[in-house]
C-alpha cells in the first residue's frame, strides 16, 4: 500500500525512511534512512532528520532544525524555528566520536522555542516549555517552564501552555481548560 504523505519537489527522502500518514515535508528538507516519522507530522523548510531519529505523531518542526541521531520526540512535540539539538558533549573536528552520541528524549506535548539549544543527554519532560533562546544544560521536569542561558526554571505550565499558579495546598487550575494540577515534591501531575 502506498503511503499518503506530501514531499515538496526540493526535499530529499532517502530510501529506508519510515514516514507515517498525512505527513508534510517542505522545501529543501532531508529525511535520512532508518528514521521514523509518525502520522500527521509537519516538517518545515531546511530540516534534516538523521538516521535513528524517532518522531511520534503530530510533531511540528519549524524551519532550519536538525534532529540528530539519538533524539526521540513523543507525540505532539513542537520544535521552534532554528532550535538546536546537540549529540556529542565534547565535539572535536579531528576526533571521531561516532557511536558516542548522547541521547535526548522530548516528552509528549513539550514545546521548544525558537533558537533554543538542547545540550545532549538531557531529557525534556512532557508538556515542558523551553523559552526562545534558552540553553538547556540539565534535564527539564514535566510541565516546567525554563528560560535563559543556562536555562533556569521560572515556574510551571499547563498542557495548554499557560502559567500555573499553585495555592498553599499545591493545587492549580488552568483557566483556559479547567484542568486541575497538583504540585508535590517538585513534581506536577494533572489530576482532572
Amino acid at each position: 500500500m502506498e503511503s499518503n504523505y506530501f514531499v515538496h519537489a526540493t526535499a530529499i527522502v532517502d530510501e529506508g525512511a519510515s514516514i507515517g500518514e498525512l505527513v508534510k515535508i517542505w522545501h529543501f528538507s532531508h529525511i535520512m534512512s532508518n528514521c521514523t516519522i509518525g502520522d500527521k507530522c509537519n516538517i518545515g523548510q531546511n530540516v534534516v532528520i538523521s538516521p535513528g531519529v524517532i518522531l511520534g505523531k503530530n510533531v511540528k518542526i519549524q524551519n532550519n532544525v536538525s534532529i540528530y541521531e539519538g533524539v526521540t520526540c513523543d507525540d505532539d512535540v513542537f520544535l521552534g524555528p532554528s532550535m538546536v539539538f546537540t549529540n556529542v558533549v565534547n565535539p572535536r573536528s579531528a576526533i571521531n566520536r561516532r557511536g558516542q552520541y548522547s541521547k535526548t528524549h522530548v516528552g509528549r506535548g513539550a514545546s521548544i522555542g525558537a533558537n533554543a539549544t538542547i545540550v545532549c543527554g538531557h531529557d525534556i519532560g512532557e508538556f515542558a516549555f523551553i523559552g526562545a533562546g534558552a540553553v538547556v544544560t540539565k534535564t527539564v521536569p514535566a510541565y516546567a517552564l525554563v528560560v535563559g542561558n543556562p536555562a533556569k526554571q521560572l515556574g510551571w505550565v499547563s498542557e495548554y501552555g499557560h502559567r500555573l499558579n499553585f495555592n498553599s495546598e499545591g493545587l492549580a487550575i488552568c483557566e483556559e481548560s479547567n484542568q486541575e494540577y497538583k504540585l508535590e515534591n517538585n513534581t506536577v501531575t494533572r489530576i482532572k
